[in-house]
C-alpha cells in the first residue's frame, strides 16, 4: 500500500499545565493520569491547524493512478470513521512537533479550525478538499454527500418524461416520518403533466439550476411560471400543477423536491399556492446575530395553514449558530452555496454543497460557517401541528369513520 502501517500511540504525560493557549486540556484517565490523545474524544477546543495531503501512486497489476487523501487536524485525532489506509499518528503539536506523514504523502493544501470560543473564521478554505469522507446513517441522523449521489442510485418516477431522481429522505419508522426529499434532474423535453397522483400531498420546489417551467390550476390564468435558479413553487394538496423543461432549454432543469401529506384542522382552510424566487425576498436576521445568520422565508410563520415550511438558511464566513438547537421538527437539510463543520448529536460532519442531512426529531445540532463563500442551504421542517399519535399516515377513528 501506499501508506505507512499504524503505530502504536504513543504514550503521553501531558497536564493542563503543558497544553498551549487554545487547546483543550486532555480528559482525566483512569487512576488520575492524562488520557493519551488517541483516546480524547473530538472537540470543537481542540480543533487546531488542519494540513490536507495527497499520494499518488501507480497500480503494480492494472497500471492505473491511485489517489489516497489525508488529513491532519492539528491537535485532534483523525476521526473514528475515518478509512483504515489512512496514516494514524500523534499529530497533536502540544506533544510533538509536526512531522510530513510518510509513505508519499505530499502537503496539498492548509486550513484552520479555531477554538468554539472565537469560532470558525476559517475551515479549509480549498473546497476541492474534505478532512474525512462524511457519509454517515445513525440513529439520530443521515448525511449524503453528493459524491454518492451517482448515477446508479437514481430513480424514474411514474408518469415523469427524460427525467430521473435522487431521493434522499423518505419516512423511516423510528426516524424522520413526515416528508420525502428528491433532487430531479429533467432533460430538454421532459417533464410531467401529472407529477404526483398521491391524494393529500403538498409539494414545494427549489430550482437549484436551468430553468423549469410550472403550471398550477388557478395561478395566472394556468399560464406556466419560468422558475429559474432560486426560484420557488408551492403546491397545495391535490392540485392539478404540470412541470416542463423547455425542449431548446441549453441544459437540464435540476431542483430539489419536498413532499409531505397535509395534515388538515377543522376550520383551517388549506393554503394558496406560491411562486417565488429566492432573489425576491429579503432575508430575516435571526435574533443577536447582527446579519451574520438569517433566514429567508417564503411563508409567514404565523399563518397556521401551512403545516411546513421550506426555507434558505444563509450564514456569513465565521457565523456559528451559538448554541445546539434541540427541537421537535425534522429536517431535510441540502447545502446549496459553501462549506461549513455541523456539529450533530456528539460528532462533527463536515458538509459542501451538494450534501444532503437528514435529522429526525430533537438530533441535537449546530454549525460552524467556514470558507471564503456564504454558507446557504435549503431547509424542511414540519410546523403548526399537535405531533401525531398515528406516525406513518396511520389511522385515527374519528366518530364511526377511520380516517
Amino acid at each position: 500500500g501506499c501508506c505507512s502501517p499504524r503505530r502504536s500511540p504513543p504514550s503521553s504525560s501531558a497536564t493542563p499545565s503543558t497544553v498551549r493557549r487554545g487547546h483543550a486540556a486532555p480528559p482525566p484517565h483512569r487512576g488520575g493520569r492524562s488520557a493519551p490523545w488517541w483516546a480524547a474524544p473530538l472537540r470543537p477546543a481542540s480543533l487546531g491547524a488542519v494540513y490536507f495531503y495527497e499520494c499518488r501512486r501507480r497500480h503494480a497489476c492494472s497500471g492505473r493512478t491511485i489517489i489516497c487523501r489525508a488529513a491532519d487536524r492539528g491537535s485532534a485525532r483523525l476521526p473514528p470513521t475515518a478509512p483504515a489506509d489512512l496514516p494514524r499518528r500523534a499529530p497533536s503539536p502540544d506533544r510533538a512537533p509536526h512531522r510530513e506523514p510518510r509513505g508519499g504523502f505530499t502537503r496539498v493544501g492548509v486550513g484552520a479550525l479555531m477554538s468554539s470560543s472565537k469560532c470558525v473564521q476559517a475551515a479549509a478554505r480549498d473546497t476541492q478538499y474534505r478532512t474525512f469522507c462524511t457519509q454517515v446513517f445513525t440513529e439520530a441522523y443521515a448525511v449524503i454527500p453528493r459524491e454518492v449521489q451517482r448515477d446508479i442510485v437514481t430513480s424514474m418516477l411514474p408518469h415523469w418524461t427524460r427525467t430521473r431522481a435522487w431521493i434522499l429522505a423518505r419516512p423511516l419508522s423510528g426516524f424522520a416520518e413526515t416528508f420525502t426529499q428528491y433532487v430531479v434532474e429533467v432533460s430538454p423535453g421532459g417533464g410531467s403533466e401529472t407529477p404526483d397522483t398521491a391524494a393529500g400531498v403538498e409539494s414545494a420546489l427549489y430550482v437549484l439550476s436551468g430553468a423549469l417551467d410550472v403550471t398550477i390550476d388557478g395561478v395566472d390564468e394556468q399560464k406556466p411560471q419560468r422558475l429559474t435558479a432560486g426560484g420557488v413553487c408551492y403546491v397545495p394538496p391535490d392540485e392539478e400543477w404540470r412541470v416542463a423543461c423547455a425542449e431548446d432549454a441549453a441544459e437540464k432543469a435540476t431542483f430539489a423536491w419536498v413532499r409531505k401529506r397535509y395534515e388538515e384542522v377543522d376550520g383551517i382552510a388549506a393554503p394558496d399556492a406560491i411562486i417565488a424566487s429566492d432573489c425576491d425576498v429579503a432575508p430575516t436576521p435571526m435574533p443577536d446575530t447582527d446579519g451574520a445568520w438569517a433566514t429567508t422565508r417564503f411563508v409567514d410563520p404565523e399563518d397556521l395553514r401551512h403545516d411546513m415550511h421550506l426555507n434558505v438558511v444563509t450564514f456569513r464566513p465565521g457565523a456559528v449558530i451559538p448554541f445546539k438547537e434541540t427541537h421537535v421538527m425534522e429536517h431535510g437539510i441540502y447545502v446549496i452555496q459553501g462549506k461549513a463543520v455541523y456539529h450533530l448529536n456528539n460528532d462533527w460532519v463536515e458538509v459542501r454543497q451538494g450534501d444532503f442531512l437528514w435529522l429526525r426529531a430533537f438530533c441535537p445540532q449546530a454549525c460552524y460557517a467556514g470558507g471564503p463563500d456564504d454558507f446557504r442551504y435549503l431547509l424542511y421542517k414540519d410546523v403548526n401541528r399537535h405531533p401525531s399519535f398515528f406516525p406513518l399516515g396511520g389511522r385515527a377513528l374519528r366518530g364511526d369513520t377511520w380516517m
